[in-house]
């Protein structure tokens, strides 16, 4: 399989929403996202890419790119041909990867979509750290239930579907409540259990192995 190399700045677009669908890139490093752009310029980031996603879930390939592909912080990205993959997804370890990646993807889309449509501001929020937690431990950006979110606050009202005074006045509340601390854009989970019962949270739906989420959710050091 032949992959390529990229890299973009932050903020830089990678794939134009309609643009034909020649490859798929896997991000290796920073944080990308998918997003929608209404004719009225209003935008909803309707995905977060951390290390080791795909730019678009491997099943039905679509022709064109049905949202805008853009990076968040500064990525590093490896460009893989649509037929490359193809050819690599007949090998049983890889096929399962890939529609693993799907279902991953795709759960984490339902997650969302319950947020912006039944979670109140604080509670969505709340479930997007709780989340972050689990999907940045995989990839081990996590020490000590702390990580650096690699978006602003403008970008998490952009995925939560609030205005930024929500978010900010939100992160307050957590902060005060002694569930999370915050330094620039480091946060610490100081409390998981009370963040993830603040967030409605159940990590059941990601289907990851038992022992994985035990060692996530194992005490902080």
């Amino acid at each position: 399989m032949m992959t390529r190399i990229q890299s973009y700045g932050a903020r830089g677009d990678i794939l134009a929403e309609g643009e034909k669908q020649k490859s798929i890139y896997v991000v290796l490093q920073g944080w990308a996202c998918r997003f929608k752009l209404l004719p009225n310029g209003k935008q909803q980031i309707v995905s977060i890419l951390l290390p080791g996603d795909l730019s678009e879930p491997f099943g039905v390939t679509p022709h064109f790119i049905e949202n805008g592909f853009s990076a968040l912080t500064p990525v590093t990205l490896a460009r893989v041909s649509l037929e490359d993959i193809r050819n690599a997804s007949v090998r049983d370890n890889v096929s399962t990867a890939l529609w693993w990646d799907l279902l991953f993807t795709t759960a984490l889309e339902r997650q969302h979509i319950v947020s912006l449509g039944r979670r109140t501001a604080l509670e969505r929020l709340a479930h997007l750290l709780c989340e972050l937690h689990v999907r940045l431990s995989l990839v081990g950006q996590v020490k000590e239930h702390g990580f650096e979110i690699g978006v602003t606050q403008t970008d998490i009202a952009d995925i939560l579907g609030l205005s930024t005074v929500h978010v900010n006045r939100s992160l307050q509340d957590l902060r005060a409540s002694g569930l999370i601390s915050q330094e620039g854009r480091w946060v610490k989970i100081l409390d998981l259990t009370g963040l993830r019962e603040e967030a409605l949270f159940d990590p059941a739906y990601m289907h990851l192995d038992p022992e994985i989420l035990d060692a996530i959710d194992g005490p902080a050091v």
